[in-house]
């Protein structure tokens, strides 16, 4: 029997013994155990599915699809207790050493993430329940106006049950946030403030009961069901809002204002609490999947910084400016010419110009690509009831089988934050040949085991998606140079990222001294400076991902084109990143080693 193995890694790793097979004739036993080994893990998987309602749903199925997930710290340990009897099993049923290469490395992968589940499970209450970004105050209404669909009956009462179930998650996250209190654990005060904000602009029901009528006039306009049934479902509908959520967001916006005054008004990053430093040290791990240490981050950030200037004194001379650097940035960060008018004109002709340039691009990629992404993209505005003024552009998955297609999101309360020259490059980042194009290919992966399917890396993904903002200049983009002058904004962004994350984490900066350093090098808004400075205090190491991921795709590039020289393939080496789905940068060199000693062969 021949195989040909491509493999696809599910979640953060950061060492594993794996050489990715080629093709290779092999043995019964080791077929043998093949089929059993993968069958074990789709079975693992569908149970560890199965403990997330969420989840299933976010795949597009629709069973549990009257529940939310268990938020309380027992459901935690009845995770890890799960996984330590499956990392049991594993053991126990397979033998490791008659794998070949590529099961091997499923195996690894899937003890380690028993060991990363385990040792994450010690910084727990470092993460902060509700902040700005990624609060369940905000994601629960965003999830059922946008992942709950309603086709039937059937699917609009699992939707109001899934409002009681919203009520009791809310209640144990805020029980969490409360412990963490206890601890002394709070975010900062900025958050406090927009979380207390977001919740007020929540806390009627008002948005979601909206959502529930407008499914179901739907049905009811579809024939799904009677007018009876539809006037039914609007009662208990505004029943189940007035007896679950409006009292779980009380209870939530009364223990934030009594909170506020205790959290600080001008804080350092999470090294400021107990064990503070060792968490962002396991942060900066899982998002580099590597050991480069806080003080080597931050280098390599001065580095790329200082590289990057250049490149942006080179386009200020080619177009003339008359004024240094900081002249420049003053210059496309306030002319009217580089931003849209703030009126829904303004607004739909944001969503219409990034469109223009996905569509463009599309048309280019079977010149760089063999490996072609079969989801569908959308554009969208972010809700209102979760949009903030200068907050960054973001990528949403679609659903593995396209009912749902991914959607690159975007803020546009305030047209001032959003300037004209950086929003070519963020829309190549987000959708094509970003994050759409590597997520959507991952997920439509055939002959890996399911859990493979859905990656769990952030710096492959958000190194891939910025390394595809200076690919999209090579696939005839960015014919504007200030439009080229915003490419290099959203690269000197990641790199500053370095600099500001282990900053703010490792060295003792305030939001000041980053928001500082931000300016003096960028031409970023005040206002997504600002924005951007107090993700990067709520969400530690992740923003280092980006810039760390891209370096290593780039070094491996160059590598290849060196190695190889005429036999260097643009659309192979693209393939051999994205066909393996997510990965670890220490395995992506690997399998991109294995393809250039095999073009070397040929």
């Amino acid at each position: 029997m021949k195989t040909c193995n491509i493999t696809k890694i599910a979640l953060p790793v950061l060492f594993f013994l794996l050489v990715f097979a080629s093709c290779k004739e092999e043995p019964k036993a080791v077929v043998s155990q093949k089929a059993e080994l993968n069958a074990w893990f789709d079975v693992k998987y569908e149970e560890l599915l199965q403990m997330s309602p969420m989840h299933l749903t976010s795949l597009g199925r629709k069973d549990l699809n009257d529940k939310i997930d268990d938020m309380s710290k027992e459901a935690e340990d009845r995770k890890l207790a799960w996984y330590a009897e499956s990392a049991k099993t594993l053991k126990e049923t397979f033998d490791y050493d008659n794998l070949d290469e590529a099961d091997q490395a499923s195996y690894d992968l899937w003890m380690y993430q028993y060991e990363m589940l385990k040792e994450g499970m010690t910084y727990r209450d470092m993460e902060y329940v509700f902040e700005q970004m990624r609060g369940a105050h905000t994601y629960f209404p965003n999830f059922l106006i946008n992942y709950h669909k309603v086709d039937s009956l059937p699917d609009m009462t699992a939707y109001i049950s899934r409002i009681k179930g919203v009520g009791v998650a809310m209640n144990q996250l805020l029980i969490k946030a409360q412990d963490q209190a206890d601890l002394g654990i709070l975010p900062p005060k900025f958050a406090f403030e927009t979380v207390i904000s977001q919740t007020k602009g929540l806390l009627d029901g008002k948005t979601v009961l909206e959502d529930m009528h407008r499914k179901t006039d739907a049905l009811l306009a579809s024939e799904q069901i009677t007018s009876e049934e539809a006037e039914s479902l609007k009662q208990e509908s505004a029943s189940v809002i007035q007896e679950a959520f409006i009292p779980a967001y009380q209870n939530l916006l009364t223990w934030l204002e009594s909170e506020i005054e205790n959290a600080e008004a001008t804080p350092t990053g999470v090294s400021r609490h107990e064990n503070g430093k060792d968490f962002y040290n396991y942060q900066l791990k899982v998002f580099t999947t590597s050991n480069l240490t806080a003080d080597q981050v931050h280098e390599k950030g001065l580095e790329e910084v200082a590289r990057i200037r250049e490149e942006m004194l080179a386009i200020k001379d080619k177009v003339g400016f008359d004024g240094d650097l900081n002249a420049f940035f003053k210059f496309v960060d306030s002319d009217p010419q580089f931003y849209f008018p703030n009126t829904d004109e303004g607004r739909q002709g944001y969503l219409d110009e990034s469109t223009k340039y996905l569509d463009a691009i599309e048309k280019k990629l079977p010149d760089y690509f063999g490996i072609l992404p079969k989801a569908k993209l959308e554009v969208k505005r972010v809700e209102a009831f979760r949009e903030q003024d200068g907050a960054p552009q973001h990528y949403n998955a679609g659903t593995p089988d396209g009912s749902r297609p991914g959607t690159y999101y975007v803020h546009l309360s305030d047209m001032s934050m959003m300037d004209k020259t950086t929003m070519e490059g963020v829309a190549y980042h987000e959708g094509l040949p970003g994050h759409h194009m590597q997520i959507s290919i991952a997920q439509e992966l055939e002959g890996v085991p399911q859990f493979r399917t859905q990656a769990g890396f952030s710096v492959y993904s958000e190194g891939w998606a910025l390394y595809s903002e200076i690919l999209a200049k090579e696939m005839g983009g960015y014919q504007n140079p200030y439009y080229d002058f915003g490419r290099l904004v959203n690269e000197i962004w990641r790199a500053i990222r370095l600099v500001v994350d282990t900053g703010l984490h490792a060295k003792g900066w305030t939001e000041a001294d980053a928001f500082k350093y931000f300016k003096e090098n960028s031409s970023v808004s005040d206002g997504a400076i600002t924005a951007e400075v107090q993700r990067y205090m709520v969400m530690p190491g992740q923003a280092t991902s980006y810039k760390i991921g891209m370096l290593k795709i780039q070094e491996l590039r160059k590598t290849a084109e060196d190695k190889l020289g005429d036999k260097f393939d643009i659309k192979g080496f693209h393939d051999t990143l994205l066909g393996g789905g997510a990965l670890p940068m220490e395995l992506l060199e690997r399998r991109v080693n294995m393809w250039i000693d095999s073009q070397m062969k040929n």
